[in-house]
């Protein structure tokens, strides 16, 4: 916490002498306004007492009120609000003085308006709560205002007047009423500058407990965020840990079933050679079991090719690939799935190209392409015709091609597994899960990102990213 600031304090010294400009401007208001109605309301002593005289005394008290309303309007002032402390004083002594007439012209030392100065000495107390030195000579103008009054009076106007005793007394209840004026503003002033030091502390405090804890916020964000990174670091290894076992494993796997696979295929070449020594009657069941068997042998091997792939990613280098070849050649290698099933319309800009390993690029397009002819084969069109879309776009940050189609599209859970290894909705022997984590690892390698907007039951979109070429 911060130390109790003092006066010397030069930034503690600016706060201070603001708040006291802002208090001396409205309780200078304040006193303005009050001498500016109070002034008037005085007539109706005038009107019991000195009748006679009424018209003077209303001409002394409305310029009075004059004057005191010329005070109030200049502390609404730039000159006001910069020279507040030079308006203090007339806010007493002005009254004092038309009172101070008024003595002068009734009865002198003992004229009622006596009470008028010591109301204006109250004033100076309560109301205006000026400095002490300000105290003191408000006190001393008053004082001096009220002698003048008496002894002009008993000069000019009532000569040979001798002064009584209630003079005296006047004095003396005036000078205690100075007295008490000037000590409790000291004090005053001593406890308000208490007050706001303690305000200004408790205010600083604030201040310095809410930067402590802005900073306490970011470095717990900074945590979080390093903890996070952390975790993600944590789960990227033990998923490397993971596919490193998956790849000695599946090498085995896949050494293993290469063997039979070979004496299979050789069995089935031989197989079809001697197709022509079946009688004829029993021919046609046997190529049919033949086919079967084919196609059979032929989704185990692409099981193994993804599976290698997968656990084994070459390091070929990348080119500068043409889209449109790419995509022409993914299209004729599913020509035949193609045909009937889907209508595809391809949009891409001539000469876009993208930098990737041009196999691996055919290889992500058959796959988005297969996935969307098993998506669209489970959904019922009604009024609409089975299609898939493949748009390419240049933009200033990168190359993109969309491969989109309006199939089932894929439900919200599992939009966060979609690239997971293994993941498949398919059913038992329809997929193994590993081509869209093919897909994701094939863009890695090109420096790009795959993502997928979807819409279940509508449309299901896939978007290749491709970093711009430098």
């Amino acid at each position: 916490m911060r130390s109790q600031p003092t006066y010397r304090d030069p930034e503690f010294r600016v706060a201070f002498l603001a708040n006291e400009q802002q208090e001396r401007i409205s309780t200078g208001k304040v006193a303005s306004a009050l001498v500016f109605f109070l002034m008037p309301f005085g007539l109706l002593l005038d009107y019991f007492l000195y009748r006679e005289s009424l018209g003077v005394f209303l001409a002394l008290r409305l310029a009075c009120s004059v004057l005191a309303g010329v005070l109030f309007y200049l502390h609404t002032t730039s000159f006001g609000r910069g020279h507040y402390k030079l308006l203090g004083l007339p806010i007493a002594l002005i009254p004092a003085m038309f009172i101070g007439v008024m003595i002068f012209m009734k009865h002198g030392p003992v004229s009622p308006y006596y009470a008028g100065l010591n109301l204006i000495l109250l004033a100076v107390s309560v109301v205006v709560h000026w400095s002490t030195r300000e105290s003191v000579l408000a006190v001393l103008g008053v004082l001096l205002i009220y002698l003048a009054g008496c002894i002009l009076h008993m000069k000019f106007v009532n000569p040979g007047e001798s002064v009584d005793g209630l003079f005296y007394s006047n004095i003396i209840f005036m000078i205690e009423t100075g007295v008490i004026v000037i000590v409790g503003n000291y004090f005053y002033n001593r406890l308000r500058f208490r007050e706001f030091a303690l305000r200004y502390e408790l205010d600083q405090n604030k201040k310095t407990l809410e930067q402590t804890n802005q900073k306490l916020d970011l470095q717990n964000k900074e945590l979080a965020d390093a903890i996070q990174k952390l975790t993600e670091a944590e789960a990227q290894l033990v998923q490397k840990e993971k596919m490193a076992s998956l790849g000695v494993m599946s090498a085995g796997i896949i050494h293993e079933i290469n063997n039979p696979l070979n004496f299979a295929t050789t069995g089935l070449y031989t197989l079809k050679k001697k197709a022509k020594y079946v009688p004829p009657e029993q021919r046609g069941d046997f190529e049919d079991i033949l086919k079967d068997v084919e196609d059979g042998v032929g989704r185990v091997k692409n099981i193994v090719s993804d599976l290698r792939m997968f656990t084994h990613p070459e390091t070929e280098a990348h080119e500068e690939v043409a889209v449109s070849e790419a995509v022409n050649s993914a299209l004729r290698f599913l020509s035949g799935e193609l045909k009937d099933r889907a209508r595809v319309v391809t949009q891409l800009p001539e000469g876009q190209t993208v930098r990737a390993n041009k196999t691996k690029l055919i290889h992500v397009l058959v796959n988005l392409i297969q996935n969307s002819l098993d998506a669209m084969q489970s959904k019922s069109f009604n009024g609409e015709q089975p299609t898939i879309w493949i748009e390419g776009r240049e933009e200033k940050g990168g190359s993109y091609l969309v491969v989109r189609d309006n199939g089932m599209g894929i439900e919200s859970q599992h939009l966060d597994k979609i690239f997971d290894p293994f993941f498949t909705t398919k059913d038992v022997g329809q997929g193994m899960g590993l081509g869209l984590s093919i897909c994701y690892r094939i863009l890695q390698e090109c420096q790009g990102r795959i993502s997928v907007r979807t819409e279940r039951g509508k449309f299901c979109e896939f978007t290749l990213e491709f970093p711009a070429r430098a």
